[in-house]
């Protein structure tokens, strides 16, 4: 079984340590008594501030701190920062409000080294209800970056034969469509800008996130790039040279209207617990555009776009995978690596000069 090598690995006896960071008395026993509920994860702290949580780092041994943004003496950014330069090796996620300040200080955190992020969840009415949905987000975000050889399942095989067996010979693209998920904001950051302005293609992207987080994604990629980036919207035309971000909690799909390809955007069922989810685009892509696809899939946790990549595989399309070494979590990639389905696997900054060549031969 292949080890992702950017995963630490958790031996036999032993647990992912926690170390929960948060000023609200209430958050702090929330997120303790939902990480605790697993028994690969032990809490080993918790503190009020950033200054209590870097005091206590050397006699706790953390793998991973759950840093809220909003702290007085010592807010998480500061604190960030301090962690990344003092223990470069612990993994960092962030607690975010699920606002455009939220969103905002949340781009500057990953920026500045986080892994990953989790929003705050809205008031849903129920305690219940509130513990039910951090564990689901929560646990997977801290587990992700670690491996458990004692309690680890099978590879996933896919349920067909791999569609590369059919090696059909790849088309001219039409569209380039990208899925992405943990560490995408920076994998995005540095491959959208590379796209030249007179790049003749749409391009369609997934990258897991909530609301109003997304259309910051936008905001920011537009600021650096020669394309137009964009959130999609419904019935809106699919033209070249624009790079189409999904809605945070939509679906988006590409279809054929009056012989013209439009976006569309629904709140069907999640996918791999994604919504957005890249599977659904990627199926959709097949649809309206058979093989004339090139699909990349980058960093990220799970196993999304693994099917929709098999799926646009077998008609023909090209696809890209992100390598291991270049991954914050190579779980997306190397699940589409393992399938068989990558026609290439490399480095991020290789991926957009391999879109253009085959874009232009």
């Amino acid at each position: 079984m292949g080890v992702d090598r950017n995963r630490k690995v958790i031996l036999a006896g032993n647990r992912v340590r926690v170390l929960v960071v948060d000023d609200s008395v209430v958050i702090r026993r929330l997120v303790s008594n939902v990480l605790e509920e697993d028994p690969e994860i032990e809490v080993v702290g918790a503190a009020a501030n950033g200054a209590i949580a870097l005091a206590q780092i050397p006699h706790k041994n953390p793998d991973v701190i759950t840093l809220d943004v909003e702290m007085p003496e010592m807010d998480g950014l500061e604190t960030l920062r301090r962690i990344k330069k003092e223990y470069p090796e612990i993994r960092v996620v962030m607690f975010s409000t699920l606002t455009e300040r939220g969103a905002a200080v949340t781009f500057e955190a990953l920026a500045l080294g986080a892994d990953d992020y989790v929003a705050k969840a809205a008031n849903v009415g129920s305690l219940h209800v509130s513990m039910a949905k951090l564990k689901g987000e929560l646990i997977p975000k801290v587990k992700q970056f670690f491996f458990f050889p004692r309690t680890a399942a099978p590879e996933p095989r896919p349920s067909a034969a791999p569609a590369p067996a059919i090696r059909r010979r790849a088309l001219p693209p039409e569209a380039v469509v990208i899925g992405v998920s943990t560490g995408g904001p920076n994998a995005l950051g540095a491959i959208v800008p590379v796209f030249p302005a007179d790049f003749p293609l749409p391009v369609l992207l997934v990258q897991h996130m909530p609301p109003v987080f997304t259309g910051l994604l936008a905001e920011r990629l537009q600021a650096a790039a020669n394309l137009r980036v964009k959130e999609g919207e419904a019935g809106e035309p699919v033209e070249a040279g624009t790079v189409y971000i999904a809605p945070g909690d939509y679906h988006m799909e590409v279809e054929r209207r009056r012989g013209q390809p439009v976006i569309r955007l629904h709140q069907g069922p999640p996918e791999n617990s994604c919504r957005p989810a890249v599977d659904v685009l990627f199926r959709s892509a097949e649809r309206v555009y058979g093989g004339a696809v090139v699909a990349v899939v980058l960093t990220g946790m799970g196993e999304d776009g693994r099917r929709g990549a098999e799926v646009l595989k077998s008609r023909g399309a090209y696809v890209i995978a992100q390598d291991e070494n270049t991954s914050v979590v190579w779980g997306m990639p190397g699940a589409v690596v393992r399938a068989g389905l990558a026609d290439a696997v490399l480095p991020l900054d290789q991926v957009v000069p391999e879109i253009l060549k085959r874009v232009r031969r």
